[in-house]
């Protein structure tokens, strides 16, 4: 089953802001070790590829299985309603591909950890 991944972030006015994350997917990409065949990344609202045009993208390259990836720190509306809306609509059009919604970043049991290690980065780097 050809597996594919989703990075959704909320999307800015600012264009730098977008590039980090395009910036931070292709970084995903480069360390998967082939765990998905393709990853891309969209946009809630402000920047484009939206949810439904990056869905889109990865079922037209072949996707049959897509984890959606919400790049968020809390269970705000965004996560709680708009992606998975988004997400249902992908899906109704596309029953033959199964497509699920990942837990959100701020759960994952290593954020404790990556934060204190990003804060040993910083303190190393001003000594």
């Amino acid at each position: 089953m050809k597996k594919s991944l989703l990075v959704v972030a909320h999307g800015s006015r600012r264009q730098a802001s977008n590039d980090e994350v395009r910036a931070l997917t292709e970084r995903v990409r480069a360390e998967s070790n082939e765990r998905f065949a393709a990853i891309e990344c969209a946009f809630l609202e402000l920047a484009e590829p939206s949810i439904p045009d990056g869905l889109a993208r990865l079922i037209a390259d072949g996707a049959a299985h897509i984890t959606v990836l919400p790049y968020f720190l809390s269970a705000g509306r965004h996560v709680a309603e708009d992606i998975p809306e988004e997400v249902e609509g992908v899906q109704a059009a596309h029953p033959d591909v199964h497509i699920e919604i990942a837990p959100y970043l701020g759960t994952s049991e290593v954020m404790p950890r990556l934060l204190l290690t990003m804060l040993g980065d910083s303190a190393a780097a001003s000594a």
